[in-house]
């Protein structure tokens, strides 16, 4: 099959040229192997049955002979055998060269399995499912970096080729490498279920050994779906879980979703909190997200006609999908995510922030009358930060290098008030 070029590929290729060893991380069958693969020169693949114990049993007498061979040499799914961690660093440490070894893990290892960080050694680099440039859906009229860079660039007229039945689909399918290979629409939406389904029955107890219990999982999980892009608390999200089940403890919820965590199935954006209002009144909680919208919809149970009769819920899987493709798009510029949202009701989807010190303001609306709900907000808050600016000038706030309202709409263009209204199916890295 023929090889579909990733935003993460640059990047990779970036990160070999600076560091010893990258290790890739993300949800499995997000397409770590594949993309290692087209720029490793030898491969290791530790979950081989024909050899999985005999490259356990050389990794538990002398790890560093399974180092052996032309470099780049990509060890996929490392933490099958921990010690190869520290067998890397030492390596690089030894070699003192660069771009050596690529390292693909679905999950995260706790650090009392490694002896060293790896820190200056071994770089992190995170993947997620494809985005919709990725998959084809969205035709890359404009760049986000591009959009970043140079806010006051022209967009007006540009247009997405998306119906808005055709993002909702594409928000149930995923941007899982796999379903490109699928003939009917049928078995596209299969493949986001049935990683649902290895998440429950057994990703969830393998991730450290401890066995857990499916349907507690899914239950977890579909509590995290009616919750995703929202502040829930997390109590909130543990009794909803138990008033299902009525037997789970918290400390055993909470090993369930330092479990997903690791997965990199589920993740927690922070709140920004500038100092533009009192400490009381900024929300600081967590949203919930998934690695892809596809997860939250599987775990409902639900097909894309369910969202053709209920955009408003749709709405919260459109945000979901929106994170997604920035982390991707944003990869190379060391973007950050978080959220701004008060209890006076102003808010902000996401705050990207960028290495430079530049950030964005972002709401993410399907359209329609949402789009001057959006805006005001963005207004509102950029207003708040010049007002605190002249108020606090010995500790002044960057203001937001752009006012951005992702939409599932058709077309982009430039309001007056200089909010940009982009709509997600024209966007790529």
């Amino acid at each position: 099959m023929l090889y579909i070029n990733r935003v993460v590929d640059k990047e990779l290729e970036f990160r070999l040229d600076a560091f010893g060893a990258v290790l890739i991380v993300g949800p499995k069958w997000c397409g770590k192997t594949t993309t290692a693969e087209q720029q490793a020169k030898s491969i290791l693949y530790m979950e081989d049955p024909d050899h999985k114990q005999e490259y356990l049993s050389t990794a538990a007498v002398k790890p560093s002979l399974l180092l052996n061979g032309d470099t780049p040499r990509l060890i996929d799914e490392w933490q099958v055998a921990p010690v190869l961690w520290d067998a890397v660093r030492m390596s690089v440490d030894k070699k003192n060269e660069d771009g050596l070894y690529i390292l693909t893990g679905s999950t995260s290892v706790n650090n009392d399995e490694i002896e060293h960080t790896g820190t200056g050694r071994i770089t992190r680099l995170r993947m997620y499912p494809m985005s919709l440039f990725e998959s084809g859906d969205s035709n890359g009229k404009i760049s986000f970096k591009q959009l970043l860079k140079s806010p006051d660039d022209d967009i007006d007229g540009i247009k997405s080729d998306l119906t808005v039945e055709e993002m909702i689909f594409a928000a149930c399918r995923g941007g899982w490498p796999a379903t490109l290979r699928k003939k009917n629409d049928a078995a596209k939406l299969a493949v986001a279920k049935d990683y649902l389904n290895a998440i429950c029955e057994s990703d969830i107890s393998t991730v450290d050994g401890k066995q857990r219990n499916p349907v507690w999982t899914r239950s977890i999980l579909r509590s995290y779906a009616r919750n995703v892009s929202t502040l829930s608390k997390k109590t909130n999200i543990y009794q909803d879980v138990n008033q299902n089940l009525g037997t789970m403890s918290r400390d055993t919820f909470d090993s369930y979703i330092n479990a997903l965590e690791r997965l990199f199935v589920i993740r927690d954006l922070d709140a920004w909190c500038p100092s533009i209002r009192s400490k009381s009144s900024i929300r600081a909680g967590k949203k919930h997200e998934f690695c892809d919208p596809s997860i939250a919809v599987a775990a409902q149970g639900v097909k894309p006609d369910y969202y053709y009769q209920d955009l408003k819920s749709f709405g919260f899987i459109f945000e979901c999908l929106c994170a997604r493709d920035m982390e991707i798009y944003t990869s190379t510029l060391g973007g950050e995510l978080s959220f701004y949202r008060d209890r006076y009701g102003l808010e902000s989807d996401f705050v990207l922030h960028l290495e430079d010190g530049r950030y964005a303001l972002i709401e993410c609306k399907l359209g329609g009358a949402e789009i001057e709900e959006g805006a005001s907000h963005l207004l509102q808050l950029k207003q708040l930060i010049t007002l605190h600016n002249k108020t606090e000038v010995q500790v002044p706030l960057r203001e937001p290098d752009a006012l951005i309202i992702l939409t599932a709409g058709e077309m982009a263009y430039r309001r007056p008030d200089g909010v940009m209204i982009v709509p997600i199916g024209c966007l790529r890295d």
